[in-house]
């Protein structure tokens, strides 16, 4: 297997210290980016849905849990006892003390899906997983939200009993946002997809295969 280039110290510095400066770049740029993403206007929101939970029923309002912002992650549904490894690779990287931050800056996270609830809670049970997911099955909130039959992440803001949407990203736009991915940025083989720029002989291999 490929390695990166053994060099000096005083070479390694000399180029960590050149893709420091291009980091710093990205960030500022990301900066600017996020200040724009706080600006965005927002759009009114029905609220009439229903959804499926483990204790009942819940309308969106409810999902807030009294919070003042809501993050929804839309997971794809393929049918009976199928799931987009995608949806399950990001679930499996949201991590329930990640969460409880998210709380205490008035943010609550549930995942939605249009399974079925009980496909859902085997699914979470034989996954491990302890968010919050409910059911949207037989509601348009998936359509509305503009996920479809795909994936999709969706910020809301409520105001009273208003619910507003800010946001939503999808593809690599929710890709970005795996905790477990930010990690491997850091690392020299990366995230060893086949759709990364690296280096000729690197590992690579296909998206979440």
């Amino acid at each position: 297997m490929e390695k990166p280039e053994i060099v000096s110290a005083a070479e390694w510095q000399q180029a960590r210290d050149e893709l420091l400066q291009a980091e710093k770049e990205v960030t500022r740029a990301q900066d600017t980016l996020a200040a724009r993403r706080r600006r965005l206007p927002m759009v009114e929101f029905a609220n009439a849905y229903k959804f499926d939970t483990p204790v009942g029923a819940k309308t969106l309002l409810d999902l807030f849990e009294g919070r003042r912002q809501l993050v929804a992650y839309q997971f794809m549904d393929k049918g009976p006892d199928r799931y987009c490894p995608g949806c399950t690779h990001f679930t499996n990287s949201v991590p329930v003390t990640g969460l409880t931050g998210l709380a205490a800056r008035e943010v609550t996270w549930v995942t939605v899906s249009n399974m079925p609830l009980a496909q859902i809670e085997e699914y979470k049970a034989r996954m491990g997983w302890t968010m919050p997911f409910v059911s949207s099955h037989g509601t348009s909130f998936a359509d509305d939200c503009g996920a479809g039959s795909g994936f999709m992440l969706s910020v809301f803001l409520r105001d009273g009993e208003d619910v507003y949407r800010t946001y939503s990203t999808t593809s690599r736009g929710v890709d970005r946002l795996v905790f477990v991915n930010s990690i491997l940025d850091l690392t020299p083989y990366g995230r060893q997809e086949d759709w990364e720029d690296s280096p000729p002989g690197w590992p690579q291999h296909p998206t979440y295969g």
